[in-house]
């Protein structure tokens, strides 16, 4: 992954970290359910976004990548429809 990439998509996961640390005290101090459920809905979208940024990339570098053969390419196709039907 390029850096500006590669920084957009650790900070979602160190938002994500500190949503979670959050999550928890919110458990431990017995918080309400609804606000837990609503930050854990949140935590979860970011962690989807974060992904589906890496899967982006991905597809990005792959499609760039023209000298592939084309078995190469519809492995790399395959692979990555792998990876983003398991964030669905």
């Amino acid at each position: 992954m390029a850096a500006d990439e590669l920084k957009s998509v650790l900070n979602r996961l160190k938002r994500a970290q500190g949503q979670i640390a959050g999550i928890i005290r919110m458990i431990e101090e017995g918080r309400d359910c609804e606000d837990v459920i609503t930050q854990l809905a949140a935590v979860s979208r970011a962690l989807d976004r974060a992904g589906f940024a890496i899967i982006a990339t991905g597809l990005q570098q792959c499609m760039a990548d023209g000298e592939q053969p084309v078995v190469d390419r519809n492995q790399m196709r395959a692979r990555l429809e792998k990876l983003f039907l398991s964030l669905a």
